[in-house]
């Protein structure tokens, strides 16, 4: 698999942890904690790429890097 960035985040709305990738479009998950919403965010990705692939779809390359702040 593609080496695709992934956010991992608390969404206080939903009450449960999201794991999305900014590369591949309305690709996320939920999760009790971030080690699940990882784990089914991977599962997500490997089915949207093989939908885009069967679908004869382009699967885009890896590009999103998110900035990296450092304080002074």
């Amino acid at each position: 698999m593609k080496d695709y960035h992934i956010n991992v985040f608390y969404s206080a709305e939903d009450e449960c942890y999201v794991a999305d990738i900014p590369d591949l479009q309305y690709c996320s998950a939920f999760g009790d904690s971030p080690e699940e919403a990882l784990a089914e965010v991977r599962k997500a990705m490997s089915l949207w790429i093989d939908s885009a692939k069967e679908e004869g779809k382009p699967v885009p390359p890896p590009r999103y890097r998110p900035a990296i702040y450092q304080s002074v």
